[in-house]
């Protein structure tokens, strides 16, 4: 099994950089994280990284995930399994076969992409499992999304840095927004703010596909399952805020303003933004911050990347 060196050692901090736009009345500056330095970046680098520890101690010669085909997190796995050299087995939904770039970059990266019916996903999953376990193989799945304690634990770790900047720049955010998938997200850095003592900032997760109940509930299990006995001690109803207001009917769904506001933060900032993810969180927190009459607060905006994904729009809608 081979080494990722970028793995070895802690992933080096992200930048925080101010937006020079006006999306509001309110401070705002955006943690790049989709420039994480290994497979156009993202937050899904981060979790690879903590799952990857588990994967090299290991005896695991196949590594196997789920996703659809506009996965970031597939992109991710399929490229670290590569590069340690195992085989890598993507189980996919067969609704929406469109071929996407991250769907290319699975491809490329050598892993197979089983598609089953998404009410399949489950059975095809442990079906595949005891396959490889009767050729004598070792399979190590990774949920969808990244979603399981190393997840959270990668934005624990995050939150540490976001404290690390207020405190070096005389600072501090009384927002931060990010776009809430499968939960792990979230959930790590709800548990770094419990952790830290934190109470005067909001951590939003606009959802970019679950509605309110079924993804608050998913993110507080992941918490749950990450502060253990400490649970009832640190926990906070009002620390998990989780809105599906701007999920447009759930996922790969968006407006026209969406759109808009994409092209909007390319001219003025040179940031990419993507429909299934980022633009769509981006803009669920502008219109959060302006529904809510929120002013003059410094605001973070977490980027967790897409960047293939937007180049996907490119070609889609003919951006100019």
């Amino acid at each position: 099994m081979k080494e990722i060196t970028l793995f070895e050692k802690p992933l080096p901090v992200t930048p925080v950089v101010p937006l020079s736009g006006d999306y509001g009345d309110n401070h705002f500056y955006i943690k790049r994280d989709d420039m994480l330095p290994f497979s156009f970046g993202g937050n899904k680098v981060r979790k690879a990284a903590e799952f990857y520890r588990e994967i090299k101690n290991s005896d695991t010669d196949v590594v196997m995930t789920y996703g659809s085909n506009s996965s970031n997190h597939c992109r991710i796995i399929a490229n670290m399994a590569a590069s340690m050299g195992l085989a890598c087995h993507v189980i996919s939904p067969e609704e929406n076969r469109e071929r996407l770039y991250n769907t290319a970059f699975v491809e490329q990266l050598g892993a197979v992409i089983e598609t089953c019916p998404v009410t399949k996903v489950a059975e095809t999953i442990e079906n595949r499992k005891a396959a490889y376990r009767r050729e004598g193989k070792h399979p190590y799945f990774i949920i969808g999304g990244g979603h399981g304690r190393p997840g959270t634990e990668s934005y624990v770790k995050a939150y540490r840095e976001i404290c690390a900047y207020e405190k070096e720049n005389g600072i501090y955010f009384d927002y931060i927004f990010h776009a809430s998938g499968t939960g792990a997200t979230q959930a790590g850095l709800v548990c770094g703010q419990l952790l830290n003592g934190d109470r005067d900032r909001q951590i939003v997760g606009i959802s970019i596909a679950r509605e309110q109940g079924r993804g608050r509930t998913v993110v507080k299990d992941s918490i749950r399952e990450y502060l253990g006995e400490r649970f009832a001690e640190l926990y906070r109803e009002d620390a998990l805020l989780f809105t599906d207001e701007y999920r447009f009917d759930g996922y790969g769904n968006y407006s026209g303003e969406v759109l808009s506001l994409i092209d909007r933060v390319m001219e003025r900032e040179g940031i990419p933004l993507d429909t299934t993810y980022v633009g769509k969180a981006f803009y669920g927190m502008c219109a959060f911050l302006k529904e809510h009459d929120i002013k003059d607060k410094n605001v973070l905006f977490i980027h967790t990347g897409g960047t293939p994904l937007y180049f996907d729009l490119l070609l889609k809608t003919g951006r100019r």
